[in-house]
Formats: C-alpha cells, sequence, structure tokens
C-alpha cells in the first residue's frame, strides 16, 4: 500500500502578522512616492494632496482625504498654487467655500512622480497575472472596511 505524503501547511498569519506586512508594504510604497516626490521638488503632502484633488475638491474634503486638519491643508494649497499645480476656487453655491483644483501642470506633476517609483513599479511588475488579480481583489474588499469618513 502507497503512503501518501502530507501536504506542507502554512500557519495561517494572525491579523498582528497582515497588519505588519501590509505597514511594511505601505511604508516602503510611501518612502518610493517621497523619494519619487522629492525629485520633483515637492513634500510628500503636497504629492499626496495631488492625487486627491484629480476632481475639484473643497479644502475641508481635502483635508480628510489627507488626515489632517484643515489649516495644515491652507499651506500645503498654498504651495501647490505658487508652483502651477493647483488653484482654488469659490464654490458656486457658497462663495466662502473654496474648491481645489488640480492643473495640468499638476497632473503631470502626479503622472511623473508615479512614473519615478522605480521600486514599487518593479515590485509589481514581478506579479504574475493570477498575484495581480488577487492582490487588486483583497485590496478592493479592504479598502472600504478602512476608510473612514473623509475618505471618500
Amino acid at each position: 500500500m502507497a503512503e501518501t505524503a502530507a501536504a506542507p501547511t502554512a500557519e495561517t498569519p494572525t491579523t498582528a502578522d497582515l497588519m505588519e506586512a501590509v505597514a511594511a508594504v505601505g511604508a516602503a510604497y510611501f518612502h518610493d512616492f517621497a523619494a519619487a516626490a522629492a525629485r520633483l521638488g515637492l513634500t510628500s503632502a503636497q504629492a499626496k494632496a495631488l492625487g486627491a484633488v484629480q476632481e475639484p475638491v473643497p479644502m475641508r474634503a481635502l483635508a480628510g482625504r489627507l488626515g489632517c486638519d484643515a489649516s495644515n491643508v491652507t499651506g500645503i494649497v498654498d504651495r501647490l498654487e505658487g508652483r502651477g499645480l493647483a488653484v482654488r476656487r469659490a464654490a458656486e453655491t457658497d462663495r466662502r467655500v473654496k474648491i481645489v483644483v488640480v492643473t495640468d501642470e499638476g497632473r503631470e506633476a502626479l503622472h511623473s512622480i508615479r512614473a519615478g517609483m522605480e521600486r514599487a513599479r518593479r515590485a509589481f511588475d514581478s506579479l504574475d497575472d493570477g498575484q495581480r488579480r488577487a492582490l487588486h481583489g483583497l485590496c478592493g474588499a479592504l479598502l472600504p472596511l478602512l476608510a473612514g469618513p473623509g475618505q471618500d
């Protein structure tokens, strides 16, 4: 009678293990993002703001998306405006509300940042089709559960 070998088993990662793994990937991704932004003379907060205003966004909503106080967003947007990467406009329904709009130059800068993220690109390029689909699906499942107020 032939013996069947038991399939090797790997311990299922704990929630803490998963949190640590995601944090490590996120930190490496953020470091690559910040380095690419710095090459354009932008801080990571300025670059993140560009990514968060791909459509017109009220200042308060932008603060929520960036996870910071509205007063901090004023300085970030001031610097983006100074570089011609974004503009502020009064909302049509309430002139007191300021809407942040990214300019064509801002879109180009964000594209350059993403293109300049060489380590992240190499890492994602190394995934096969199945891994890409799995990662995309997992991110799609987790993001709605992680999103908080102002992170629409």
